[in-house]
């Protein structure tokens, strides 16, 4: 049985995400992408060799992993845990009261960005509501639960439920979403929907950029499939009693006049 973390362990962690520059790398890691230090040192807008002794750090204290490709060194996030970690201090500190706008700014990001290894924005939120109502997936503090009818919905959709039942991943759990403080989907399941649906032109991945833009197969496949809301639509405000009145009334003063004269 894993003895739960100390509270020397929880902020030794916090240091090391604490630091702005370290920081930064971390949330540029999360898009799933491996990085190497020259890039992630752009990203924290460090020099290369204040770089380097950060990435150390964050390695030795594990939260990233480091894999050789050549004279390369590419770096990436030690595990989905760290990424969850991530995804609920960003919520934390877009917070009402310590930031005007949840989330990111970039309005595309909010619609569809990755989340580590699987989907999150508004999009993903949708799909996760989706699969909901449907009856094919059944959230429970946390943990997902694929019905038999999901299992046949996700294999016709080109993803094998039963062979992502084996390994020591949870096959499906929530995650908080970022800017819609949602739950979106996550474990195997959610890394298998973003990885399908980019394997089918629904989604694009944007250079540099954990933002995601929906195709327009990827709307029709969306709405169409997973019958989930046209979030990517531009919405379009109701027409409220006031604005009604305005445009009506001249209208009915010049009925009463035509009335008038003919009388």
């Amino acid at each position: 049985m894993i003895d739960p973390p100390t509270g020397g362990s929880i902020a030794a962690n916090a240091f090391l995400m604490g630091d702005p520059a370290r920081a930064n790398m971390l949330a540029a890691l999360m898009g799933g992408e491996a990085l190497t230090a020259g890039e992630l040192a752009a990203h924290a807008g460090v020099t290369p060799q204040t770089a380097s002794g950060h990435l150390a750090r964050l390695r030795d204290g594990g939260l990233l992993a480091v894999e050789r490709q050549g004279r390369h060194r590419y770096f990436r996030l030690a595990s989905p845990q760290v990424a969850k970690a991530l995804e609920g201090l960003m919520a934390l500190s877009s917070a009402p009261g310590l930031a005007r706008v949840r989330g990111p700014r970039d309005a595309a990001m909010r619609l569809a960005r990755s989340c580590y290894d699987h989907l999150a924005g508004r999009l993903g939120v949708a799909i996760a509501d989706a699969l909901q109502r449907q009856g094919f997936i059944q959230l429970d503090d946390g943990v997902g639960i694929v019905s038999d009818d999901g299992r046949r919905f996700l294999s016709d959709f080109g993803i094998d439920v039963g062979a992502l039942d084996a390994g020591k991943r949870p096959l499906c759990r929530t995650c908080l979403d970022w800017s819609e403080r949602r739950a979106h989907l996550a474990g195997r399941l959610g890394a298998a929907l973003l990885d399908r649906s980019i394997a089918l032109g629904w989604l694009l991945r944007v250079p540099a950029s954990r933002t995601l833009r929906i195709s327009q197969a990827g709307e029709r496949g969306f709405a169409g499939t997973f019958r989930c809301e046209p979030v990517w639509a531009p919405s379009v405000p109701a027409e409220t009693g006031r604005e009604r009145n305005i445009l009506t009334a001249p209208q009915t003063r010049r009925s009463s006049d035509r009335t008038t004269r003919m009388a």
